[in-house]
């Protein structure tokens, strides 16, 4: 299986998607951003063929820090009486509440995904991934703590992205017997 171009976009523009970001959000979530950009465009890249990646990912960052936006503007808007005098219909509320269930079940199914995938990461690589993708320590505060250069702690950070991408993508994909769809099992 060849690397996944929304992968390799990602990895080549991640500095000119954090700027356009910045550019668009009121507030510091530009790293949450960047990397919800991320994952539905390589959720996307799944099921369809992404012609030009660059495009397509800075189209979806500023679709993400829009809607960001009017969750931040509803969120610090909506004042306490507008809350206490709005009657929610218990059946609106209940497919709500079983979206959000949803929503939450599949979301830690991911990180589950996620969390398999760097724990078979090897050595500094991984190393290197957490810190910056958990820990968000730079590029330079992560060689100094594992005593390798800049570039090689950036090419252990792209494996990584590489590897869990692929990993993940392997777990979505169904293995097609005689016909028939088999969900495949993950170790």
């Amino acid at each position: 299986m060849g690397e996944s171009n929304i992968v390799k976009t990602f990895t080549q523009y991640r500095r000119t998607l954090e700027q356009y970001i910045r550019g668009l959000v009121k507030n510091q979530d530009i790293e949450d951003i960047v990397q919800e950009t991320f994952v539905r465009s390589f959720e996307a890249e799944l099921s369809h063929d992404i012609q030009y990646a660059r495009t397509y990912m800075l189209r979806t960052a500023k679709h993400i820090a829009l809607n960001h936006n009017q969750k931040w503007d509803n969120k610090y808007s909506a004042s306490l009486e507008d809350l206490a005098d709005g009657e929610i219909d218990p059946a609106v509320e209940s497919k709500l509440k079983s979206r959000s269930l949803e929503a939450e079940a599949a979301s830690r199914e991911q990180f589950f995904f996620f969390c398999e995938a760097v724990d078979q990461l090897q050595g500094n690589v991984q190393h290197a991934f957490v810190l910056k993708k958990v820990y968000g320590l730079s590029q330079k505060e992560i060689a100094a703590n594992l005593g390798i250069s800049e570039s090689t702690v950036e090419k252990h950070v792209a494996k990584g992205i590489r590897h869990c991408a692929d990993y993940i993508q392997k777990i979505k994909q169904p293995t097609v017997t005689a016909g028939k769809k088999v969900i495949p099992a993950h170790a």
